[in-house]
């Protein structure tokens, strides 16, 4: 049986496909929802002690950015008023979550080529200027910097209904995916990123079915890695 190790770790799982179920468990199903479910089952079997906090934005969607969230976000905290403060409450918890975790497991599917848009709320809550990242006009080079602690690892588990969306693919360059995460999460400080998807889904057919059995299969291997890594 598996030990827990002396040091837990957390996981920060997010879902964000408008698909409640699981593809496989329940009609009509996410395939994405699949995927990072069964990334954290695999992972918890084998690292029990683990934490695991789990958020669904699909079922409880981050509130879009608005002037009033700007204009606390750019108003140093000490002078915030009790309002802005309050608008900036979410943004603080899903910040302190990200903070927080040791491992990012996103479930994200392709949307029109791009994110879900709650997920896109998340990315715009959680990318903020002197929370996770770093900016001084007068700073000698590069005028930002980010501000996640080191260490920390994004695993994305995503579906598409077409095929040819990896890199090298047919469809590659229409793939927004992927890089709508790494490319801001590696700007605050995340840059140690892993990818699996499962494609054809709007085909149905044999070619989906053996789609899923490759990402099921990548997806055990890389907690396989991961795992092993934290030893």
């Amino acid at each position: 049986m598996p030990q827990s190790p002396s040091h837990p770790l957390r996981l920060l799982h997010i879902d964000s496909s408008a698909r409640f179920g699981r593809s496989g468990h329940d009609a009509r199903g996410s395939h994405s929802r699949r995927l990072s479910y069964r990334f954290v089952a695999r992972w918890i079997s084998k690292r029990p002690g683990d934490l695991v906090i789990r958020r669904d934005v699909a079922k409880m969607p981050p509130t879009p950015v608005d002037v009033d969230w700007i204009d606390a976000a750019f108003t140093p905290r000490e002078h915030r008023s009790p309002a802005q403060s309050a608008r900036l409450a979410e943004s603080d918890q899903l910040v302190a979550e990200l903070l927080a975790a040791d491992l990012l497991v996103i479930g994200a599917p392709m949307y029109n080529f791009g994110l879900p848009s709650q997920l896109k709320a998340w990315i715009d809550n959680i990318v903020r200027v002197g929370v996770t990242f770093g900016f001084d006009r007068s700073r000698d080079g590069e005028p930002y910097w980010p501000m996640l602690p080191r260490g920390k690892r994004l695993v994305i588990l995503s579906a598409r209904g077409d095929y040819g969306h990896d890199p090298g693919g047919r469809l590659a360059a229409m793939n927004l995916v992927e890089s709508s995460l790494q490319v801001p999460l590696d700007y605050v400080g995340l840059t140690d990123s892993h990818a699996i998807a499962i494609e054809y889904d709007e085909f149905a057919d044999e070619r989906l079915a053996a789609s899923i059995a490759t990402a099921e299969q990548a997806t055990d291997e890389l907690v396989n890695e991961l795992a092993s890594t934290y030893s």
